[in-house]
C-alpha cells in the first residue's frame, strides 16, 4: 500500500528521478550518435584520401567529411558544457532547457551535417538559428536568476537587467558563431557560411552574405522573444515572493501618539 500512495515529497522525488533519467537518456543518445558519426566521417575521409575521389560507400567528398568530423568533435565538447556550468558555477539548468539543448545539438550536427538536412530540408538552418537565440536567451535569464537566488553573492538585479543581459548574451554568442564559421571557411576551405553552391560555384554580391545576415537576424529575433517572456516570468515570480514575504511578516505594533509619549515622560519625571 505504501508504494501505491505517495505523499507530496514522494511525488516530487519521483518527478525529479524521472527527469534525471530522461536527461541521461537523451545525453547517451546524443553522445553515441556523435561518436558513431565522427567514426563515419573519419572512415570516409580516409577512403577519399586513398582513392583520390569521393567515396563510393558514402557518396561524399573530403571537404564534407572534414566538416562533419570537425562538427562532431565540437559537439562532443559542447555536450558537456551544461554539466560543467552546473558543477563549477552552480548554475541551475532546468531539465526541459537541457533536453532542448541536446535535441538542438542533435538536430544541428547529426541531422544537419550527417544526414544533410541543411540541403535537403528547406529553412533548416534558419529554424536552428532561431532556436539557438531562444535557448541562449533562456540560459542568460537563468544565470541572472541563479545569481539573485545565491545567498553568497548578495545581488538583487532587476528583471529589466536580466532581460537585457540575456539578450546581449545570446546575440554576442550568435556573432561569435558566425566569426567561427568565417574562420573555418577561410582557413580550411569549408562552406559553413553557404557562400557558394553545393557544386562549388561561388555566389556574388548580397547572395554571398545572405546566409550570414539571415542567421544573425533570426538570432536577434529569437533572443528578443525569449527575453520578453523571461522578463514577464521574473516579474511575476518576484511579485509572488513579495506577497509571500508580506503575508508571513509579523504584524507591526501600534505606534504611540505624541500625546501619550509626552504623558509617559512627564509621569516618569514626577516619579523621579
Amino acid at each position: 500500500m505504501e508504494g501505491l500512495f505517495l505523499n507530496k515529497n514522494g511525488k516530487h522525488n519521483f518527478k525529479r528521478k524521472h527527469k534525471n533519467s530522461l536527461r541521461r537518456l537523451v545525453t547517451y543518445i546524443a553522445l553515441w550518435s556523435l561518436i558513431v558519426s565522427a567514426l563515419y566521417a573519419a572512415a570516409g575521409l580516409v577512403l577519399t584520401a586513398v582513392h583520390k575521389t569521393p567515396s563510393i560507400m558514402f557518396f561524399r567528398d573530403g571537404v564534407d567529411y572534414g566538416l562533419t568530423l570537425l562538427q562532431c568533435a565540437l559537439g562532443l565538447v559542447i555536450l558537456f558544457l551544461p554539466g560543467l556550468l552546473e558543477r563549477r558555477c552552480k548554475v541551475v539548468i532546468e531539465s526541459f532547457v537541457y533536453i532542448f539543448f541536446v535535441v538542438f545539438l542533435y538536430a544541428a550536427i547529426i541531422l544537419g551535417e550527417v544526414h544533410d538536412f541543411y540541403y535537403r530540408v528547406p529553412h533548416w538552418d534558419t529554424l536552428l538559428h532561431t532556436c539557438s537565440g531562444i535557448m541562449l536567451g533562456a540560459l542568460g535569464v537563468s544565470m541572472i536568476d541563479t545569481l539573485n537566488n545565491n545567498k553568497k553573492v548578495r545581488l538583487n538585479l532587476s528583471e529589466g537587467f536580466a532581460a537585457l543581459f540575456a539578450f546581449f548574451f545570446a546575440v554576442t554568442l550568435g556573432v561569435i558563431w558566425e566569426i567561427y564559421e568565417f574562420m573555418i571557411d577561410k582557413f580550411l576551405g569549408f562552406n559553413m557560411q553557404r557562400y557558394k553552391l553545393r557544386d562549388g560555384v561561388p555566389l556574388l554580391g548580397q547572395l554571398a552574405l545572405y546566409d550570414t545576415m539571415k542567421d544573425l537576424i533570426v538570432d536577434v529575433l529569437g533572443a528578443l522573444a525569449i527575453c520578453i517572456v523571461g522578463y514577464a516570468m521574473l516579474k511575476q515570480k518576484n511579485r509572488r515572493v513579495m506577497k509571500l514575504l508580506q503575508s508571513s511578516a509579523p504584524p507591526a505594533l501600534p505606534r504611540k501618539s505624541e500625546k501619550s509619549r509626552t504623558a509617559a515622560k512627564s509621569g516618569a519625571s514626577r516619579g523621579g
